[in-house]
C-alpha cells in the first residue's frame, strides 16, 4: 500500500537511503494518514546514528541526542530523526536507564506504546506493521505492543494516553490493556503534573470528553483528580437534577464547545458541592455556596496541575459566577458584565447553557429561553457601546483633577459611583452630564 507523505519528509528519507541507511516515517503520522487525518507532525526513524544524520543534512539541531534524536530543518520546518533504539531498564516510570542503538527496525517498533503507533512506512518497503496495528485501526481498538504491564511500567503516563487516544479516536481500549492500566494506575503518582495536565487537556478537548468516565472507572482520577471521585457518586435529589454530580459533569462536558477553558470549567464547576452538601427535612439535596467553594478548589487544583495563570484566572472566574442569577433585564445584564468581565460574559453564557442542558427537564426550556434572550441583550449592549467597565466611562481621573479634586482615594470612589450610575442609566454616560450631576451631589 502506498500512502502520501510530504515532499520534505520523502526527501529526508531518500537522502538517508541513498547514503546506505534505512529510514521510515513512524508512529502517529502513519496512524493518522491511514485514518485519513492530517498528521500534526512527521517523525522519522533510521538506522543512521545521530552523528551520521548530522553529516547528511546542512541544518540540524541536537534536540535529544542522548536518546538518538536530531531535528533536521527543511524549509523552516523541523523533523525529528531518531536512530533505531532499544530502551534499557526504566527506573522512574518514564526514563530508561540507558538507550542502546540498534540496526533493527523491529527492535525499535516493539518498544513503542500501542500497536496503532508502532507502524513505519517508506515508499520502497511500504507499511511495516509487526503488531497488527492496521487491524486494530480497522477494529477501533487501543492495544499495547506486547505485554501491557511492561509498557506501563516503562512509562506510567501511557496509562492516561490509552484513554486519551480512545477519546480522540473514538476507539475502545482492549481488555488486557484496560486491566493492566487499572491495576497500575497508582504509578501515575510518579509522573510529573505537567505531563498529566497535557494528557488531561487533550482528552477534555477531544471529540469524546465523556471518556472522563473511563478515567474514573479505571481508578485513574483517584490518583490525578481525587476531587472528581468525591462527587462522582454524590446524589442531587431535587427537581433540577436527574444525575449525580459526576454524571451531570460528564453530560455537561458533552454539551459545551471544545475550548480548553470551557471544558476545564465544565469539569471542575461543581466540585465544590462535596463540601456544601446539605439535606433539608424533606430529603431534598442543596448545595448553597458551591460556586464560590468550587472556584477556590478549582484554583488549587489548576495550580497543582501547573496550569498557566491566565487559564487559572479565566476558569476560576467562570466557576465563581456559573450559578449567578440572571434575568431578562438589561441593567442586570450590564451589572453581570461588569462583575464577570465584558469578554468573559459570553463564555459564562455558554457555561450556563451547557449546565442547563445537563440537568433535568424541569424548567429547562424556560432557562434556555432566558439565556437566549440574555445573549441577545448582551450583543445589543456591545453593539450600542454601552458602558459596563471603568475604561468605557466618559469621565476619567484626570477630568476630576482638572475640576479641582485632589488626587487620592476619593477619585477612585467617585469614578466607581459614576460607573454604577451609568450601568443603570447608560444614556447618562456623558462627561458634562456626569460631572455636573456628581460634583453637585458632593458639594
Amino acid at each position: 500500500m502506498r500512502i502520501q507523505i510530504p515532499g520534505d519528509v520523502e526527501g529526508i528519507i531518500r537522502t538517508l537511503e541513498e547514503a546506505g541507511y534505512e529510514a521510515y516515517a513512524v508512529g502517529g503520522c502513519v496512524r493518522d494518514t491511514l485514518l485519513g487525518r492530517t498528521p500534526g507532525d512527521w517523525d522519522i526513524t533510521t538506522s543512521a546514528l545521530p552523528d551520521q544524520v548530522k553529516q547528511l543534512f546542512r541544518r540540524t539541531v541536537d534536540t535529544g541526542i542522548a536518546h538518538g534524536t536530531v531535528t533536521v530543518l527543511v524549509n523552516r520546518v523541523g523533523y525529528e530523526v531518531t536512530t533505531f533504539r532499544i530502551d534499557g531498564e526504566y527506573e522512574d516510570a518514564r526514563h530508561p536507564k540507558e538507550v542502546v542503538f540498534t540496526p533493527k527496525l523491529s527492535e525499535d517498533l516493539k518498544r513503542r506504546d500501542f500497536t496503532i503507533n508502532a507502524m513505519a512506512y517508506n515508499h520502497r518497503t511500504g507499511i511495516v506493521d509487526l503488531f497488527r496495528g492496521r487491524e486494530d485501526l480497522e477494529k477501533g481498538v487501543i492495544r499495547c505492543v506486547g505485554d501491557a504491564k511492561t509498557r506501563f511500567e516503562e512509562d506510567a503516563l501511557r496509562i492516561m494516553r490509552a484513554v486519551r487516544f480512545s477519546a480522540q479516536l473514538g476507539f475502545a481500549i482492549e481488555d488486557g490493556t484496560r486491566r493492566a492500566a487499572s491495576a497500575m494506575a497508582r504509578n501515575l503518582e510518579r509522573v510529573s503534573q505537567e505531563r498529566i495536565q497535557a494528557e488531561l487537556v487533550k482528552l477534555l478537548v477531544s471529540a469524546h470528553p465523556e471518556r472522563m468516565r473511563e478515567l474514573y472507572q479505571m481508578g485513574i482520577t483517584r490518583v490525578i483528580l481525587p476531587e472528581f471521585d468525591a462527587v462522582m457518586g454524590l446524589e442531587q435529589k431535587n427537581p433540577y437534577h436527574c444525575y449525580t454530580v459526576g454524571e451531570h459533569t460528564i453530560h455537561m462536558l458533552q454539551s459545551i464547545r471544545a475550548d480548553q477553558v470551557l471544558r476545564i470549567t465544565a469539569l471542575l464547576h461543581d466540585l465544590g458541592k462535596a463540601q456544601c452538601h446539605t439535606i433539608d427535612e424533606g430529603g431534598e439535596d442543596h448545595f448553597y455556596g458551591h460556586a464560590e467553594a468550587g472556584a477556590v478548589l478549582a484554583k488549587k487544583i489548576l495550580r497543582r496541575l501547573k496550569f498557566d495563570n491566565e487559564t487559572i484566572r479565566r476558569t476560576e472566574n467562570l466557576i465563581r459566577h456559573h450559578a449567578y442569577h440572571l434575568r431578562q433585564d438589561k441593567t442586570i445584564v450590564r451589572q453581570a458584565m461588569n462583575r464577570v468581565g465584558k469578554e468573559a460574559f459570553s463564555d459564562l453564557l455558554e457555561v450556563m447553557e451547557a449546565d442547563t442542558l445537563a440537568k433535568s427537564a424541569y424548567t429547562r426550556q424556560e432557562r434556555l429561553e432566558d439565556i437566549r434572550v440574555i445573549r441577545k441583550m448582551y450583543q445589543e449592549i456591545l453593539a450600542d457601546g454601552e458602558c459596563v467597565e471603568l475604561r468605557d466611562l466618559a469621565v476619567g481621573g484626570q477630568d476630576l483633577i482638572r475640576v479641582g479634586m485632589e488626587p487620592g482615594k476619593r477619585i477612585g470612589e467617585l469614578l466607581n459611583k459614576m460607573l454604577q450610575y451609568v450601568i443603570e442609566h447608560p444614556e447618562k454616560n456623558q462627561k458634562k452630564v456626569l460631572l455636573e450631576y456628581f460634583l453637585k451631589k458632593n458639594e
